[in-house]
């Protein structure tokens, strides 16, 4: 009995990677974690920040049309997309895509070794949970030793606008500001304190506009003695 014969299944092919899949696939066959408040620029090639804005937009363009906006007809919406995606992926967000700044870093010809305090310093960020500002201060104190790198008092505001510069938990800000100071100072210690607003409490929630955060993270010196940290919280309070 003779068959038929079958027309061979017809070839699917899939479609290319996007960008962010890519650099996705990049981070996890190198084992590197890709959270929120981490760097990513060193897994990012020629041309795929550019691919990734453009994503961006396209995406955040139909989160409006899911918000049942026009915006085909609507002037003041139809390139906001756009507009976030270079928000994010340029500025709220750069310290994720854009390498360290560049900060030199001088040797302790004189062997300083007492307090520096730098602060209050202006810090911008969003939080991780709804992307909403979080806006407030920091101070920095450092312990040089002999072998401590010195840098220059604008420096310490490029390295943590760096760090903030990503989505953001206050807690874990202060640590990782904590450890680019000690890896790139290496004093004999380092104190971080922030103080916050919050605007997942002022403008949702609870709705609470009065109320900050502020949280500390010693190392060094500065978490065994205590007459150094009374020191430096009472010269930050006296800024």
């Amino acid at each position: 009995m003779s068959h038929p014969l079958r027309e061979p299944a017809p070839i699917q092919r899939l479609a290319p990677l996007t960008a962010s899949q890519r650099v996705r696939e990049r981070l996890r066959s190198a084992g590197t974690r890709f959270h929120a408040n981490d760097n990513i620029a060193d897994y990012l090639e020629d041309g795929e920040l550019e691919a990734i804005e453009s994503e961006v937009a396209a995406k955040a363009q139909e989160m409006l049309r899911a918000l049942v906006i026009d915006t085909d007809n609507d002037h003041n919406t139809r390139d906001t997309g756009r507009r976030l995606a270079k928000m994010f992926v340029r500025e709220v967000f750069a310290g994720r895509f854009q390498t360290m700044p560049a900060v030199t870093e001088f040797p302790n010809a004189e062997r300083l070794n007492e307090l520096m305090i730098v602060g209050p310093l202006r810090v911008r960020s969003a939080c991780s949970h709804h992307l909403c500002p979080i806006m407030g201060q920091v101070w920095v104190g450092v312990l040089p030793n002999a072998d401590s790198n010195l840098i220059g008092l604008s420096k310490y505001a490029r390295l943590i606008d760096w760090i903030m510069s990503r989505p953001q938990i206050q807690e874990e800000a202060v640590s990782q500001i904590a450890d680019l100071l000690e890896q790139r100072l290496k004093p004999d210690g380092v104190a971080v304190v922030m103080e916050a607003d919050h605007y997942c409490m002022h403008w949702r929630g609870v709705k609470d506009d009065g109320s900050k955060m502020i949280n500390s993270v010693m190392r060094g010196r500065f978490l065994t003695d205590p007459s150094l940290r009374k020191e430096f919280l009472s010269l930050r309070r006296s800024g």
